[in-house]
């Protein structure tokens, strides 16, 4: 606990930041719902709307720095790339959770695999 009368002024104002951090990002994250929602109901009109608000929500949380402004254009450039299968396809965007790099195969184990079964192919000539 803080002892000097400047730390527990310090102490009071970082509870206070942090709860306003923790509800700024609890908003992003439940417009980021209402987006995959719906995605999934292959609603594109409300996708679209929905859209729109997390991107203006999302660069006013990386602004003002409750999260980090790479963080809030991966969650923008995320979405819109979800959006855009859904639309094409006609049809919800295939994975269920996240569409990070280990959900659309495009980086990780399966590459890596891939990479590893060559080499073990390639030696056993002799």
């Amino acid at each position: 606990m803080p002892h000097s009368a400047s730390a527990k002024k310090r102490h009071k104002q970082n509870l206070r930041n942090r709860e306003r951090n923790r509800a700024a990002k609890s908003e992003l994250k439940s417009h980021i719902r209402k987006v995959l929602s719906a995605i999934e109901a292959g609603d594109a009109t409300q996708a679209r709307e929905a859209l729109r608000v997390v991107a203006s929500s999302a660069d006013k949380a990386a602004a003002s720095k409750k999260i980090h402004r790479n963080k809030a254009a991966r969650i923008k450039s995320r979405l819109s790339k979800r959006m855009l299968v859904a639309s094409k396809a006609g049809t919800a965007a295939t994975p269920a959770k996240g569409s990070g790099a280990k959900a659309s195969g495009a980086k990780g184990s399966s590459t890596k695999a891939a990479g590893k079964g060559k080499k073990a192919a390639a030696k056993p000539k002799a």
